[in-house]
């Protein structure tokens, strides 16, 4: 099956080349999909810059753009088991958590649908009887979204969603490890009805693929999400054509426990902070600060836990957790825990790859526990995007806090008391684009995500992530024109 979409067809890359989609439990070969080339997404843009520079879309009633959004979130409530199923054979995530990335999905399509028509612009007040002046919302253009692969599915959407609501038309390309949901859902938009060249897909290697997408002058906007390399690049290369540029990378995230909170319901959500997905999850609590008092006895009953968690297949409803994502990752966890060793961390849990002989030919590492972590050890301060929590302590809420924002990145944290007040004053103090209190991991599409620091910059969903799509312009209208009088000659 041809796997690009370009200007409402379906086709294979112009130079024939293939790329195996594998399984990353036992790494089996899921699919063979189409590898794009750099005249590939020349194309691709070309059709995107047609569809909206002559297309009907950006044109079309903010309404009837919302109505084909609730038709996409149909069909994916449709097509629900099916894509879950993809989902973990392609990431490796367990199907409960795959389920709910589609139900999140579909309430992302809800949400934007339902807003896409609520912020027609607002009436200034020119301070004259004659003149009616308006802002009023544009869609930017023609948009490069660029996705990652620990959560496919639900990245794409993210971005997919808003763009479309704003009127804008789109060149879409996963991560060339996971690819496969993305297919599906281009597919889906298809169905649902969006115009020939308003949505474009490209798969393949970012070198090559990505990189084209960004440096097209036709390409109006680049949302990414990935690493921070990467997206350093992207902010360099497109400030050669003034794009503009949203980006999401990651963080070091910070989970504060207080000695008076609930002690086992604190330990219970520091392992699903760190080690839901494998730890590959941009936002996972891999950097536990714990309160003397219970500092000992939290590591102790961590460590316990953690040696019980169940690795296996994510088709399977027992397991809780499954394989990192590609032999390479697990390379770069492992020398990563080794450096955290050398470093004077001491091992309490995991430090390897699993024993159960079901599960040597896939990706595994056990979930991994490191006490007596300091500040400054690279460990510390570096993502490790995989299943290793570093656990530091702390005395005072004030230096909670200061070891809380003693990091380059700023995505998420949270903090666990059951001071009221402290919990709010905790929350406030950190320098984070999201905090929970008493909770870890939930989100909404009507609240804004995004980091501060080397986090990134520009937020996804809520109204937010609507406005990143959208370019203001003020109208001012004269309705009593008469010669100025500046000039008297």
């Amino acid at each position: 099956m041809a796997n690009l979409f370009i200007g409402g067809t379906w086709r294979a890359g112009s130079s024939g080349a293939e790329r195996e989609v594998v399984n990353p439990f036992d790494q089996s070969v899921v699919a063979k999909v189409d590898e794009a080339t750099a005249e590939d997404v020349a194309a691709a843009v070309a059709a995107a810059r047609e569809a909206f520079d002559a297309g009907p879309w950006p044109r079309t009633p903010a309404g009837e753009r919302g109505a084909l959004l609730d038709r996409v979130a149909d069909l994916l409530l449709r097509d629900r088991e099916e894509i879950a199923r993809l989902e973990t054979r392609d990431t490796g995530k367990t199907l409960g958590e795959s389920r709910q990335d589609v139900d999140d999905v579909v309430a992302v399509f809800r949400y934007y649908a339902d807003l896409a028509d609520k912020d027609p612009g607002r009436l200034v007040d020119a301070g004259r009887a004659d003149v009616v002046s308006r802002v009023v919302y544009e869609p930017v253009g023609v948009c490069s979204l660029i996705t990652p692969w620990n959560y496919p599915l639900l990245q794409v959407c993210w971005k997919v969603a808003p763009a479309l609501a704003a009127g804008n038309t789109i060149v879409v390309k996963p991560s060339e490890v996971t690819p496969l949901t993305t297919v599906k859902l281009v597919e889906l938009l298809e169905e649902a009805g969006a115009p020939a060249g308003v949505v474009n897909l490209v798969l393949g290697d970012g070198r090559v693929v990505g990189a084209a997408m960004v440096e097209d002058p036709r390409v109006d906007m680049v949302s990414f999400t990935g690493g921070v390399a990467t997206g350093q690049w992207i902010l360099r290369a497109a400030a050669e054509t003034v794009k503009k540029v949203t980006v999401e990378l990651g963080g070091k995230n910070p989970n504060i426990v207080f000695a008076d909170v609930d002690f086992d319901t604190a330990v219970d959500h520091a392992l699903t902070a760190v080690f839901v997905h494998s730890g590959q999850v941009c936002s996972a609590g891999a950097r536990l600060i714990v309160q003397d008092e219970i500092h000992d006895r939290f590591v102790a009953a961590l460590a316990e836990r953690a040696e019980r968690i169940r690795l296996g297949n994510g088709m399977d409803e027992g397991t809780e957790s499954g394989p990192l994502v590609s032999a390479q990752h697990r390379d770069a966890i492992e020398r990563y825990v080794a450096t955290g060793l050398e470093e004077g961390a001491r091992l309490v849990a995991g430090g390897r790859r699993p024993e159960e002989p079901e599960l040597a030919g896939g990706f595994f590492y056990r979930p991994t526990v490191l006490a007596d972590c300091r500040r400054d050890m690279r460990v510390v301060q570096e993502e490790s995007f995989g299943p290793v929590l570093t656990v530091e302590r702390f005395g005072t809420e004030e230096e909670a806090i200061a070891l809380g924002n003693d990091t380059d990145y700023g995505l998420a944290g949270a903090v666990w008391t059951a001071d009221p007040a402290r919990a709010e004053r905790v929350a406030r103090a950190l320098r984070h684009g999201t905090i929970w209190i008493n909770d870890y991991h939930p989100y909404l599409p009507q609240a804004e995500w995004g980091g501060f620091g080397r986090s990134g910059n520009g937020r996804e969903l809520g109204p937010s992530g609507l406005a990143e799509y959208r370019e203001a312009k003020h109208i001012w209208n004269n309705t009593a024109p008469r010669p100025a009088g500046w000039f008297t000659a």
